[in-house]
């Protein structure tokens, strides 16, 4: 039998390049991580009602788009995957704010709905923009338990809406159910 030898492939400029740029997967994810533990828990230590605003308007401010990538590949129950799902949240509202007016006007009449405070009835889309943002302020001011609570009922209420309206609920009512599961870890033993 003959055998070719052939010359082994001699890795060249741009596959250091590449190594060199990329980023240690699980170092990556650590420090995502502890980016959540500390827009979360020291959000709220900090007394700063400052704080809120920063955390909430750190994607249009500070870039949090780029952690949020981190945060996308966090499991529903820690810190960093309950934020990414609040981020979701909250741009998808601001991104589509008539349609998901409509989609919770639709909901409104579920049990839930009442848990939702401060919305308007009808909600409008400035309604709407208005009470996710109220919502996502209490990550600095109030229960983290709480804001995740409010943020499922809010996506439960939107999911029965789009059932309402012969649309698909199923992402959004998975949503609600994961941060609500998220807020019941976080009252049994706090998130990590």
């Amino acid at each position: 039998m003959t055998r070719h030898h052939h010359r082994p492939m001699q890795p060249g400029d741009r596959f250091f390049e590449a190594v060199e740029s990329g980023g240690d997967p699980a170092s990556v994810r650590e420090a995502g991580d502890q980016a959540a533990t500390v827009l979360v828990r020291g959000a709220r230590e900090s007394g700063d009602p400052r704080v809120a605003e920063r955390v909430l308007h750190l994607a249009e401010e500070e870039g949090i788009e780029t952690i949020a990538e981190v945060w996308s590949g966090a499991p529903a129950d820690t810190l960093a995957g309950c934020l990414w799902r609040l981020f979701v949240l909250r741009q998808w509202v601001h991104n589509e704010p008539s349609e998901v007016a409509r989609e919770f006007a639709a909901g409104r009449s579920a049990q839930v709905a009442r848990v939702v405070a401060g919305v308007a009835d009808p909600p409008g889309p400035d309604q709407l923009r208005t009470m996710i943002d109220e919502v996502l302020r209490g990550i600095a001011g109030s229960d983290f338990a709480d804001v995740l609570f409010r943020a499922a009922a809010f996506a439960r209420v939107v999911a029965t809406g789009r059932a309402h309206l012969d649309r698909d609920p199923r992402q959004v009512l998975q949503l609600a159910e994961q941060l609500e599961e998220a807020g019941h870890a976080e009252l049994r033993h706090g998130l990590v």
